[in-house]
């Protein structure tokens, strides 16, 4: 019969050179990191020749502050909000730069998100003069529109779906369904609202109201941005249309919510013709890894037209069971 005892030799210099290591190193715990550093964008120039440029900023998909997560919900890049402000930034400072073009194909978002963006975006041209083109794709609804009107001229696709003026609060109630099962909320609670839109409970009418005065300071914040970038539209007109609606390009286009209907390269010719250009390459910014070669190269495999990922981030907010305020299409 064979002698296993010193089968167990091994594991135990094993052990012993690891608490060497923790020993040895003061104690202190050895960190090591599974994500990739996040690397830094480069320039790829897409198509067009000449030495002014004309950037194609991406805003695909559920606008957030959230970062996106990889395989096994692993942080893989920097959020919307963070990748934008960083690439206006790299523009701001490279004086070839005559024009952006803010390509978007979005449903909407949070509210502070897309306030965010619009901000950046309002920033990056009071400090630098530089013209900005809105294109909308598929979809530029809700958030996505309020990010839009921040562009000097809004060009949208034939086939576009935009609007969706207004405010949702995304909330839901389980109370039936946990007294089916023989559960009761027994939350303590410092004042009678603390846990108002608990998903745990059915809303008041009292919590109704303070949520709907909430709701109405944020709808009259959104019509505050259209009305300071689309003169053209009076305040009576533009409550009519902020209903919360979509509407085609041609809708839009009659309604005065865009400026023009054609196709990205034409948002391209309008960006060279509002900056003086007679020729312009046409770049992007984006992280090593990724192949861009032309116009349409969206920022990643996954920005949108998956309806899974936009399935994913409600189901996110929800999950978190606090009431999320959007500027968002979600049918």
């Amino acid at each position: 019969m064979k002698n296993t005892k010193n089968n167990h030799f091994p594991n135990i210099s094993v052990y012993i050179f690891c608490l060497y290591l923790i020993f040895s190193s003061g104690c202190s715990l050895i960190s090591v990191s599974l994500v990739p550093p996040v690397a830094p964008l480069k320039e790829t120039t897409i198509m067009g020749k000449g030495k002014d440029k004309i950037l194609i900023v991406d805003i695909s998909g559920i606008i957030s502050e959230e970062e996106k997560r990889g395989i096994a919900g692993i942080s893989g890049e920097p959020d919307m909000v963070a990748r934008i402000k960083e690439e206006l930034k790299m523009a701001a400072k490279d004086k070839r730069i005559k024009a952006v073009i803010l390509r978007i194909n979005s449903p909407g978002g949070t509210v502070t998100a897309s306030d965010m963006i619009y901000h950046e975006i309002e920033q990056f041209k009071g400090k630098t003069g530089i013209r900005v083109i809105a294109c909308i794709m598929d979809l530029g609804a809700s958030g996505g529109y309020y990010i839009a009107v921040s562009a000097d001229k809004i060009l949208a696709h034939p086939t576009t779906v935009t609007g969706s003026i207004g405010v949702i609060m995304l909330n839901i109630s389980i109370e039936g369904l946990l007294q089916k099962v023989g559960i009761k909320d027994t939350s303590i609670k410092s004042g009678e609202h603390k846990d108002m839109g608990s998903p745990l409970k059915t809303m008041s009418e009292e919590e109704r109201k303070i949520f709907q005065g909430v709701m109405d300071n944020m709808y009259e914040r959104f019509l505050g941005v259209i009305a300071e970038n689309r003169k053209e539209l009076t305040s009576e007109r533009l409550r009519t249309l902020a209903d919360g609606r979509i509407y085609t390009a041609q809708q839009a286009l009659e309604n005065k919510l865009i400026d023009q209907i054609g196709y990205l390269d034409e948002a391209i010719d309008l960006a060279r013709k509002e900056s003086g250009l007679t020729k312009a390459r046409v770049i992007i910014y984006h992280r090593p890894g990724t192949y861009k070669n032309n116009i349409y190269s969206q920022l990643t495999s996954s920005s949108f037209g998956s309806i899974n990922l936009l399935n994913i981030d409600l189901k996110t907010f929800i999950r978190s069971g606090t009431p999320s305020f959007m500027y968002l299409w979600a049918p």
